[in-house]
């Protein structure tokens, strides 16, 4: 196992009127395993936790950030010292933001400087840089403009092309493909799925669930800052999902049923004692408001539901 992320919790010091100091959990019993050779997508609502594990992985919580559980990378814990050893060299990160680019110095440098720190040397970086921008449809010229200078969908591919140009083990990719036209989100993802057949593991954060089945082995279901369940992606297809929340999710794309999911995910202040989703789920019960439900196998699946 490549990575092994066991109940993990993240809370932020907060200040409210006349500087009461409060902690504010916004993740909490999240579980999460990664294989070399395999893409596990991670998908869920806006606020359920997906970019948040990103960061505590990396170590790029902020200062008031809490972070308790188990993280596990190659079979060794993931101390504060060890993700700065592996950040940009044994993990490699593509973030959401293209406000990650460094505005002082130009797209090709920045590639090519993500090539080094992922053991390439400077000629072979240059030369994969070069490569990959031909991959996505970026002219030789753009190498040496600044980030102010590229659009939006231009400095995305930049942010894809500097994770996938080192020889890191694992990638983190969080949103790669928003805002990229139809045939480079294919091609994306192409390259996501090329990485993990060398043998990476790869982290797919994504809204776009059919998307993401075209190259996951797994998916992971995130919800209120929990993961709810985890399943192979051929679950989708042949209707062997185990969570309600996942199915719910399932039938309302555009392409399926289009069935809206009634109400609205908590937010972190106003967590309800039991299941997260129970104030939403159709199989509710009175023991599904008691306690929190524990993660569990089921037909060669991990949920967190009493009724699955």
């Amino acid at each position: 196992m490549m990575l092994s992320v066991q109940n993990l919790s993240i809370s932020f010091t907060r200040y409210e009127v006349g500087l009461h100091q409060t902690r504010l959990m916004v993740v909490t019993d999240l579980d999460l395993t990664v294989n070399a050779g395999e893409v596990v997508a991670v998908v869920g609502s806006s606020g359920s936790g997906k970019s948040l594990l990103a960061h505590a992985i990396l170590g790029l919580l902020p200062h008031n950030a809490e972070v308790n559980g188990t993280l596990i990378f190659k079979g060794e814990r993931l101390t504060a010292n060890r993700q700065a050893q592996l950040r940009g060299r044994e993990i490699a990160l593509i973030p959401q933001s293209v406000g990650y680019l460094d505005p002082l110095m130009s797209v090709g440098k920045q590639v090519q400087r993500a090539g080094q720190l992922g053991h390439l040397n400077k000629i072979a970086a240059a030369t994969a840089q070069s490569n990959t921008f031909q991959r996505y449809g970026l002219a030789k010229s753009v190498s040496h403009l600044f980030p102010f200078q590229v659009s939006g969908g231009m400095a995305r591919r930049v942010l894809v092309s500097t994770a996938a140009i080192g020889k890191s083990a694992l990638i983190i990719a969080d949103e790669p493909t928003h805002g990229l036209h139809p045939e480079l989100v294919a091609e994306a993802l192409r390259h996501l799925r090329q990485l993990a057949d060398e043998g990476r593991g790869v982290i797919l954060i994504t809204h776009d669930i059919e998307d993401a089945l075209k190259v996951a082995n797994r998916v992971a279901v995130f919800y209120a800052g929990t993961t709810v369940e985890q399943a192979h992606a051929s679950d989708f297809i042949n209707g062997q999902l185990r969570h309600p929340y996942t199915q719910a999710l399932w039938r309302a794309l555009p392409s399926r049923e289009f069935v809206p999911i009634q109400g609205m995910q908590p937010t972190p202040d106003a967590l309800p004692p039991g299941c997260l989703f129970a104030d939403r789920c159709p199989l509710r019960s009175h023991e599904c408001t008691q306690q929190r439900p524990v993660m569990r196998e089921v037909r060669d699946g991990l949920v967190r539901c009493i009724h699955a």
